[in-house]
């Protein structure tokens, strides 16, 4: 007679074969969607308009939140180079941790809390509402209006914002060196010059275009997914932002090992 086995691995198990029925799920949905951006009488006028929803509607949050990093950074930073007498190389550290990793984060995050959610809000109240079901009645291919704008519009729009967080990052810690460390602005403009490389910040840049396909897939995803009611539309947007984040700190943790295996 054999034993039962433990709960815990049966448990675990199940968790891991859902794991990937789900990201099955998603490489799907994104292939029937990509699929429509080749198909005549592609809607790019919605492709604007989605990228200045999620783009420069996303501009004050991730611009405050870019610049609050870099002072805080800086901050944190001349309190251990006082004691080496390195105050100057600040202007590394922030230019450095911002461009290659904090700026294109912290970015895809807020656009992920913002717009991540209010796609799959839209997409959920069309669906409960059965405005879906009328695009398909009037031969308007939701994937193709709905979803592949948005997903093209996150991918075209996230890099954007995350160019723009670098430098305001790096403007935030300039101006806590130059207030609070006493470097000179022609000191801290020449050293980040110096290290800080257009490849890092291709680097950077290259993460982001991935965590904009996450977002639009993701929101997209679970907006075609709502099902009971406006209930079923709140579950969907929390869902949307908490597998988004995580897909995002997990894809950064892999694409990271990638690019410093390879000499970035």
């Amino acid at each position: 007679m054999t034993e039962p086995r433990p709960t815990f691995v049966s448990s675990a198990g199940r968790r891991c074969l859902e794991l990937v029925a789900f990201i099955g799920s998603l490489v799907r949905f994104l292939w029937s969607a990509a699929r429509t951006l080749f198909r005549r009488g592609f809607p790019y006028r919605i492709v604007v308009l989605q990228v200045y929803e999620i783009g420069l509607k996303s501009l004050p949050l991730t611009a405050v939140a870019a610049f609050a990093i870099g002072v805080v950074l800086a901050l944190q930073t001349l309190v251990m180079l006082r004691k080496f007498g390195a105050i100057h190389y600040v202007a590394v550290v922030v230019g450095l941790s911002v461009i290659k990793e904090l700026g294109p984060v912290v970015t895809a995050l807020m656009v992920a809390g913002r717009a991540g959610s209010g796609i799959s809000a839209e997409i959920g109240s069309m669906k409960v509402t059965r405005q879906i079901d009328a695009l398909q009645v009037l031969a308007v291919d939701p994937l193709q209006y709905l979803v592949a704008t948005r997903i093209l519009a996150c991918v075209i729009a996230v890099p954007l914002l995350a160019a723009l967080s670098d430098l305001l990052g790096i403007l935030g810690g300039a101006l806590v060196a130059v207030t609070s460390g006493g470097v000179p602005p022609a000191t801290y403009y020449e050293t980040t010059l110096y290290y800080v490389t257009l490849g890092g910040l291709l680097t950077g840049l290259a993460k982001t275009l991935v965590f904009g396909l996450i977002i639009g897939t993701t929101a997209a995803f679970y907006g075609f997914a709502t099902e009971g009611g406006t209930s079923g539309v709140g579950r969907a947007t929390t869902t949307t932002v908490v597998t988004s984040s995580l897909m995002i700190f997990i894809t950064d943790v892999i694409m990271t090992q990638i690019l410093v295996s390879v000499g970035f």
